[in-house]
């Protein structure tokens, strides 16, 4: 498995981001850590190495996402604050980081590419297909959640607003094109019903009847009482859902 690492300035943020690339070729996937964790995260999990046979195929190719968490989501600091540097964050992925690593890899700088994660990592996936599916047809989202309201301690703005799925879809119009694009492309969201995972439950619960309400169609999957918030079940499901998605 060919494997490189990355180090870039961001204007964005004002800072260097470390990022790493897995594979040769195939569908370009933006993988995003746990709450607080970093761009090494699945690597150590081994997670790649669970489907390194997709990957030697050259059937998907990943890029790893350092996250900020611990100034936006896990910091209890100003929200407006918060959430601004987290819009900074956005804009350094899709603006900065998404295509270098098309570069890097060699595809079309057009080219429509996947998000996936799991806990954490599974919100930030699906906020970056729902908020931008001219640039992602494919989300798996792991465990996450949709709805943020408790992140934003009584404070809501623009950013807030625009990083918090439910809040956005239940207001997006019927009509909107972005509905289309939705059905065109692949959205898979699972989730346990064992411990720790009540939270994401209920908030998968909720997204799933928003996205009916709007006749968006995704796989929505809810696993046992025994599939518990934690890595040894994500391997699993990655291992699942994976192959049938590239």
């Amino acid at each position: 498995m060919q494997i490189r690492y990355f180090r870039e300035y961001s204007h964005y943020l004002d800072r260097f981001m470390e990022f790493k690339m897995y594979g040769h070729a195939g569908k370009m996937c933006f993988v995003f850590p746990c709450q607080d964790g970093r761009f090494f995260e699945w690597e150590d999990r081994g997670m790649f190495d669970l489907v390194s046979d997709l990957i030697e195929q050259g059937r998907i190719q990943f890029c790893t996402v350092d996250s900020i968490d611990k100034e936006t989501w896990s910091s209890q600091e100003d929200t407006h604050r918060r959430m601004w540097l987290q819009e900074c964050w956005v804009r350094y992925v899709m603006e900065e980081l998404v295509p270098s690593a098309l570069w890097k890899a060699g595809l079309p700088e057009d080219s429509m590419c996947m998000t996936m994660g799991a806990s954490m990592g599974g919100t930030h996936a699906a906020n970056f297909f729902f908020r931008f599916p001219n640039r992602f047809d494919k989300v798996l989202g792991i465990s996450g959640v949709y709805d943020m309201q408790a992140y934003f301690h009584g404070v809501y703005d623009d950013n807030c607003y625009n990083n918090d799925p439910c809040a956005y879809l239940s207001g997006m119009d019927p009509n909107h094109s972005f509905i289309q694009k939705y059905n065109e492309s692949q959205i898979i969201l699972c989730v346990g019903q064992g411990a720790w995972e009540d939270v994401c439950k209920a908030s998968l619960q909720k997204l799933s009847g928003i996205l009916y309400d709007k006749g968006i169609h995704a796989w929505i999957d809810f696993w046992g009482y025994d599939v518990n918030h934690d890595w040894p079940w994500w391997e699993v499901m990655l291992r699942y859902f994976l192959p049938k998605m590239v």
